[in-house]
């Protein structure tokens, strides 16, 4: 609707997961590698925490882009599940046959047995347990042996457990002691500097085909963050709705005031703990690298980001 009036060739803020719209902080980049290094060296558990809207199922769709072997992957959103509900749908996500979705022991011995093939033709498998800070004990141990799976050399299966910061206390309790000691790996997604928050919205107007300067003011962009706490999520419903908000105003670029009110449409309360010399340094960070050659009359407030563009590419989703 908005995408001619602000120069763009489609929307870049929406929130459906685009691999072209990956921005990589330092944070982001190194829970890439991690989630790589877990995927393709089957190390067992990875577990990767972070705030709703952070990031994290972005980024494990990112990793999975990156395989250079053929990836197979079981992606579970549902953390209410019973013990019986979770098997029967492990069997009919994993193709078993429908005795295993009635009969664990015969749902695992299939599951090994495809798992071993897989593993002769040079794939790889990997569960992918989402919203796991809901999950009941039963099914953190169900997913403990399931992640035990594998011969005397290596593991079969990768086990990813995505999950918010009160997963990493959950698994401080004694009851998961043996779950904990089965993670192999740990990372955590961080909410994105003042500097970072910049560097997203920059970059997704630019793989947008615009230019940032001409969409949203350096006051509107510190607004943002500051309203969103940093988390991705919320940057990009804010700068949605501000986008559909400016141009029904007519009003290019979107500016601060016009960000502030549709904050408060959201309830979205101001963060306390930003100093304003960090606001004021909002800007002063270099150019995200994109997927598109974005203009080169970019100035004004953005201007620093086009003059340090690098060459090499990314996404975002």
């Amino acid at each position: 609707m908005y995408e001619d009036f602000y120069g763009l060739r489609e929307r870049p803020f929406d929130l459906t997961p685009n691999p072209k719209y990956v921005v990589l902080t330092d944070s982001h980049r190194e829970v890439l590698l991690n989630l790589e290094y877990g995927i393709a060296s089957r190390k067992g558990i990875t577990l990767l925490i972070g705030e709703a809207g952070s990031g994290k199922t972005t980024m494990i769709r990112a990793a999975m882009d990156r395989q250079p072997v053929k990836v197979h992957c079981v992606h579970l959103h549902n953390p209410t599940l019973s013990r019986s509900e979770f098997n029967e749908m492990l069997a009919v996500r994993f193709g078993l046959s429908d005795a295993a979705g009635s009969s664990k022991a015969a749902m695992l011995m299939e599951l090994e047995r495809l798992l071993l093939e897989r593993r002769d033709r040079d794939e790889t498998t990997v569960l992918i347990v989402d919203e796991a800070q809901s999950l009941p004990l039963d099914l953190l141990e169900e997913i403990r042996l399931l992640a035990n799976i594998g011969t005397n050399d290596e593991k079969l299966l990768s086990v990813i457990i995505a999950g918010q910061p009160e997963l990493a206390t959950r698994l401080n309790d004694r009851s998961l002691r043996q779950f904990k000691q089965r993670v192999a790996l740990r990372c955590e997604l961080k909410s994105l500097t003042p500097q970072e928050t910049a560097t997203y919205v920059v970059g997704r107007i630019r793989a947008a085909g615009g230019v940032a300067a001409e969409v949203f003011t350096r006051q509107a962009v510190s607004m943002m963050h500051e309203r969103a706490h940093g988390l991705p999520r919320l940057i990009s419903v804010i700068a949605d709705n501000s986008l559909l908000g400016g141009f029904a105003a007519g009003q290019r670029p979107v500016g601060a005031e016009l960000v502030g009110e549709i904050c408060r449409d959201f309830d979205l309360a101001p963060q306390s703990n930003i100093a304003p010399a960090a606001q004021s340094r909002l800007i002063d960070v270099p150019a995200p690298p994109v997927a598109r050659v974005a203009p080169e009359d970019e100035s004004g407030i953005f201007g620093s980001f086009s003059s340090k563009r690098k060459k090499f590419s990314f996404f975002w989703s």
